[in-house]
């Protein structure tokens, strides 16, 4: 007989803590939180039963640092340790350093996370049973010359791939053999970044590919099975945004092929746990499916895969981790229904999806009626650059494919996310798309057709609530007495009768200042808008300069030229270099004086786990250099100046 763990450390933060801690409560297991300074106030802290700070806010002195954690576990009491997804969560080092402290690790055994976590062992070690792997460079720790000569042999278009980790992070589509050294280097430096790692593999890129994977689960007693698929083929930059299960892709036999695969690849590295087996499909050929890589930790998407089968996957985890035995076998796993789930990022679609920040001003997310949301969010909570961009995932449950996806967007539209912006709009509009509802997916879908789903521009009726925001603002209030001045009404009556209409220069940061007439007809009150326009009325969720609608935000600002004028948006648009996002400077390559080429690299800003170059917008001398190697900067603070080169000059 097994007993189940009295006491569970959560090695995480945000929605996956908060979602690991919701298990937890329900087992009636006693559940302790960690944090970085910077979330010291985090929802997860709240909701856990007792909490212990474990460091600074740099992930690498708080939830990177495996001392602090092991010391938390055994202030605390805990016998054991879920790591959730991210982090430590795949890192062998510390699933063996939970153990050589008594600790139950609740994943697969250090073994197996190190061998599927080197991609190029995984596919050696799958493909000896039986599993169908894509073909690539073979060997680890190939030089930049070793790497460009397998890719030139395979044939571009081919695929960069970090060896440790994964997530998309330092992935690189190679379809110009000319650039392959610029990539590696940048795919070297965003693995050895992301995952202290820049070994890297080459793969054949298969183009309209469908990224399918299959949730596998077993027990120490060697009960292997899988819980059917997931459909992840919409993806942006190699990350995935949407995900659902089933697929309808596959056919029960297709399934069935794919499903004895992943628990093959299992089986192959003794897996113990609730793991995932990746695989790439051609959309023309669903049987000529090949093994891609195997996540040794819950998913991300887990909870699509819960609702269908009815199964708590965490409870599961915690199960086998305390030694249960699993009670099914795979005759036992049934799919019922349909579920889809999107991921909600800080992140704004209209500026590139580059990461965004803020405080949560207002928040009101979806529960109940077939709609779940997995969130770490609270009001007044800050969101920064440190971490990852995902604050919540939303997901719908229903009967068939059409019902769960009409689900899904009206739960986007009712998710009100003020302070930070997000692509919860976007999500919505892209479940709209035909091919989309078609079920017509492939991983290059989402970045063929992203521009056309974010707005040219902010709609008229947006600038007309914050106008009618502002007269509300100007208006007096009754006294005591519940008389008002009717002569301090913002009218716009003048003497003579006439009727002048009140204008509020206005701007949404990143689009030009727009001056918009206060409606008439606008009611206003502490968190809603509505406003009638052209004969339409429109209803915005509002907190301060903050509007919301369907998913969308939008930050409206009073617009002063005279402060413009005076600060650096003053300066020349065409030289000045401003960051597209908060974050911090990781490399300098430039110093004040030196002549550089139009489109020259000059700075690098990572944020979230994502790196955006600046680059020069002309040939010319940089005049200023405002920031170093490691600086934090605000989004829009100026980088550098470039002043162009004037004529009979040549940049060298």
């Amino acid at each position: 007989m097994t007993t189940m763990f009295d006491t569970v450390l959560v090695a995480n933060r945000g929605e996956i803590a908060v979602r690991v801690i919701r298990t937890l409560r329900e087992l009636g297991v006693r559940s302790v939180a960690v944090f970085s300074d910077a979330d010291a106030d985090a929802r997860h802290v709240r909701e856990a039963d007792t909490a212990v700070r474990i460091g600074p806010p740099p992930a690498a002195e708080s939830y990177l640092n495996v001392p602090a954690l092991l010391e938390a576990a055994r202030r605390t009491g805990a016998q054991a340790v879920h790591p959730g997804y991210g982090f430590l969560a795949e890192n062998a080092e510390f699933a063996q350093a939970c153990a050589d402290a008594g600790l139950v690790f609740i994943g697969p055994p250090a073994s197996a996370i190190s061998l599927m976590g080197d991609k190029i062992r995984a596919k050696e070690t799958v493909s000896a049973y039986g599993v169908p792997v894509v073909p690539g460079s073979s060997g680890s720790g190939l030089t930049d010359a070793q790497l460009e000569s397998a890719a030139r042999e395979i044939g571009t278009p081919v695929l960069l791939k970090p060896s440790a980790g994964g997530g998309g992070k330092g992935m690189r589509l190679v379809r110009d053999a000319a650039v392959l050294g610029e990539e590696i280097a940048a795919a070297r430096r965003e693995a050895r970044a992301s995952f202290g790692d820049d070994t890297l593999l080459v793969e054949r890129w298969i183009d309209r590919p469908r990224h399918i994977e299959i949730q596998v689960l077993a027990d120490a007693h060697g009960n292997v099975v899988h819980l059917g698929e997931r459909e992840c083929s919409l993806q942006r930059r190699h990350q995935k945004i949407i995900e659902e299960a089933p697929s309808v892709l596959l056919d029960e036999a297709t399934r069935a092929a794919m499903g004895e695969a992943a628990v093959q690849a299992a089986r192959s590295c003794g897996y113990v746990g609730a793991g995932t087996v990746e695989f790439i499909v051609p959309g023309n050929d669903p049987s000529s499916y090949y093994f891609m890589e195997m996540n040794t930790r819950l998913q991300v998407e887990h909870p699509v895969t819960e609702l269908i089968t009815g199964l708590d996957l965490v409870e599961w985890q915690l199960r086998v981790a305390s030694g249960e035995q699993l009670p099914y076998a795979q005759k036992d796993i049934t799919l019922t229904g349909w579920a889809i789930e999107a991921r909600v990022c800080a992140e704004d679609p209209s500026r590139g999806f580059l990461p965004s920040g803020g405080t949560v001003l207002a928040l009101s997310e979806p529960q109940g009626g077939g709609v779940r949301t997995d969130s770490g969010l609270s009001e007044g909570v800050p969101v920064g650059s440190l971490y990852d961009p995902m604050l919540s995932k939303v997901i719908a449950y229903g009967p068939d494919r059409s019902t769960a996806i009409r689900k899904l967007r009206a739960a986007l539209a009712d998710t009100v996310i003020l302070g930070v912006p997000t692509n919860a709009g976007f999500l919505r509009r892209l479940l709209a798309h035909p091919d989309v509802v078609s079920g017509d997916l492939d991983t290059g879908l989402v970045e063929r057709e992203a521009e056309g789903l974010v707005p040219d521009g902010v709609p008229d009726e947006v600038y007309a609530a914050a106008a009618a925001v502002r007269l509300d603002a100007l208006a007096p209030r009754p006294d005591a007495g519940g008389w008002t001045d009717p002569f301090s009404v913002p009218s716009g009556w003048r003497t003579g009768g006439v009727r002048v209409p009140l204008r509020f220069p206005l701007r949404v940061p990143g689009t030009d200042p727009v001056t918009s007439e206060a409606p008439r007809d606008a009611t206003v009150t502490p968190t809603r808008v509505t406003v009638e326009l052209d004969g339409v009325t429109h209803h915005f969720h509002r907190t301060g300069d903050w509007l919301g609608r369907d998913g969308d935000t939008w930050h409206v600002q009073d617009h002063d030229p005279v402060e413009a004028s005076l600060s650096g948006a003053g300066r020349s648009g065409a030289d000045t270099l401003a960051a597209p996002m908060p974050g911090t400077v990781t490399v300098v390559k430039v110093a004040v004086g030196d002549e550089v080429e139009a489109g020259q690299s000059l700075l690098v800003v990572e944020a979230m786990k994502m790196e955006h170059v600046i680059s020069a917008p002309h040939a010319g001398t940089v005049t200023e250099l405002d920031v170093t190697a490691g600086a934090t900067v605000a989004m829009d603070q100026i980088l550098a100046v470039v002043a162009p080169l004037t004529d009979g000059e040549d940049a060298s």
